[in-house]
């Protein structure tokens, strides 16, 4: 596969997860927001997992736990922590936040971790596309900033980049429908207890069900698939960047399929996320020059 249409593949994952709030606005609004993280992943997790081993097509032979482990873990908890920044800080400002870290935390880590500085085509899209998605939530109504709200939205950005990177160690073993069915699969048994301690009245109604379908399997297991598809030939940090994609089409589905609509200041941080979403993918190949022209002598010299 080439990086171009890994970039593209990446994209087209973030989009799929731009439709879990259009889907949910159609489900009955009295299933908690928690409990419908953890039916997602349910979904999603345990549908791919029966499949594959229905078909014997899972082997778990030499299979990297350990990264899976960790990868399961960030992903279960930045559901609750997601969903509780959106709770006490509205969606404008915790969506923001976590969306608009997740990718700093990601170019941070990357660089720790492959001694890779970030290169200038990912911080000027960085910079367009996290400007977009704050300015297209900036209505100037209903912003709280709550201290501990933001804290959760800053954590859950960090647990997001914390899941790419540590999804990307699993699928330099692993092939990745495997990968998506086993990391889902234990981040929904993790996440069981929250369809016991919080309200899912209305589930089983045709409305809850299509929804849970279309979250669990749309958005999650396809959404997953083609974004872990892309990871394998991208750096996680521009992985995380083509995530921003996700409220740029929550916004124009919302606009189109809900009714509702966007100001001129909202319109201008569509145009700035596009911008900085283009420019990531027309610019991506550039991405792998930082590596060798910030690699030190010594690094230089290893086989």
């Amino acid at each position: 596969m080439s990086q171009r249409i890994a970039y593209v593949i990446v994209l087209l994952g973030a989009m799929l997860w731009g439709t879990t709030g259009t889907t949910q606005s159609f489900m009955p609004q009295t299933i908690h927001p928690l409990a419908i993280g953890a039916i997602r992943l349910a979904v999603g997790g345990f549908a791919l997992l029966i499949i594959l081993l229905a078909t014997r097509k899972l082997n778990f032979q030499d299979w990297p736990w350990k990264a899976t482990i960790f990868a399961a873990m960030a992903m279960a908890i930045f559901q609750p922590f997601f969903f509780t920044a959106v709770r006490m800080t509205g969606i404008a400002i915790g969506t923001v936040v976590t969306i608009g870290s997740a990718p700093i935390f990601s170019g941070i880590i990357d660089w720790v971790l492959t001694k890779r500085r970030p290169s200038r085509v990912w911080l000027m899209a960085t910079v367009l596309a996290i400007t977009g998605s704050a300015l297209l939530f900036l209505n100037g109504e209903g912003v709280v900033v709550h201290p501990a709200g933001i804290a959760f939205a800053l954590g859950g950005g960090f647990l997001f980049a914390i899941y790419t990177v540590v999804n990307k160690d699993v699928l330099d073993r692993v092939d990745t429908v495997p990968a998506v069915a086993v990391i889902f699969s234990l981040s929904a048994v993790m996440l069981l207890p929250l369809l016991f301690l919080f309200e899912t009245e209305g589930l089983w109604t045709k409305n809850g069900i299509v929804g849970a379908l279309a979250m669990g399997i749309m958005a999650t297991s396809v959404a997953y698939i083609l974004f872990s598809a892309g990871l394998k030939h991208i750096p996680s940090s521009s992985a995380v960047t083509l995530s921003l994609a996700e409220p740029l089409t929550a916004a124009i589905l919302g606009v189109v399929l809900v009714g509702e609509q966007l100001n001129a200041t909202s319109w201008t941080g569509v145009a700035m996320l596009l911008g900085g979403i283009v420019l990531l993918t027309l610019g991506g190949k550039e991405e792998q020059r930082p590596a060798a022209e910030f690699m030190s002598d010594k690094d230089l010299e290893k086989p």
